[in-house]
């Protein structure tokens, strides 16, 4: 079983072979941070047929004699205030992924990051208080590559505020990290807490333990 130092000192903490280990899949991986992109997106663009325009209901000009051009409507799409054709509606860009599918590129993901040294830890419970240069002296240490994402348990909101402020580090719960998250960051800090979480996560357990 593999392990990892922590940044600042301390006790090495131990690494899940099937989650931090597996071989790096650059398909399913793709297939996944797309289907999570995607439901990123609001789907909330919306635009008004030549139908839902307000006004348009009378003939502008009689449709003969006048020398111009028949019209049956100012709210026909080639006028100025007319209707949109084909334009964009409220949908939603859900795509369906399996979900052992998503478990498998997690852990793609979680070791392609392991197996090229882009990987930390460090310990969540050494701030007592929000202290932005006491994280700014943790990652300095440590010549990891950014943008860095940081990963936390759910209890760790102090921690996350001691690493908001720093310029390219995005800090996301353990719970909320998604694959797009994890191969978007050229490295990854995760807490004791987090790498339990994601651990959890890329294994399955947490439903099992929930059902159980």
């Amino acid at each position: 079983m593999a392990s990892v130092k922590p940044l600042g000192g301390g006790k090495a903490v131990e690494l899940d072979d099937e989650v931090f280990g597996a071989k790096w899949n650059e398909g399913l991986v793709w297939e996944c941070a797309r289907a999570e992109l995607a439901a990123r997106r609001q789907g909330t663009a919306s635009t008004k047929t030549r139908g839902q325009v307000r006004g348009g209901g009378a003939k502008p000009w009689r449709q003969k004699g006048t020398g111009r051009a028949r019209a049956g409507s100012i709210r026909s799409p080639i006028w100025t205030g007319g209707g949109t054709v084909f334009g964009p509606k409220p949908r939603h860009y859900t795509l369906k992924v399996n979900r052992k599918a998503r478990r498998a590129a997690l852990r793609s993901a979680l070791s392609l990051h392991a197996e090229r040294g882009s990987l930390a830890v460090f310990d969540a419970g050494s701030f007592d208080e929000p202290k932005t240069s006491r994280a700014a002296e943790l990652l300095g240490g440590w010549d990891g590559g950014t943008p860095t994402l940081i990963g936390l348990g759910a209890d760790e909101a102090t921690v996350a505020k001691s690493f908001r402020n720093i310029q390219r580090i995005h800090v996301l719960a353990a719970e909320n990290v998604g694959i797009a998250d994890i191969v978007r960051a050229s490295s990854l800090v995760l807490s004791a807490a987090a790498i339990e979480a994601l651990t959890a996560r890329a294994k399955g357990e947490k439903k099992v333990e929930e059902e159980a």
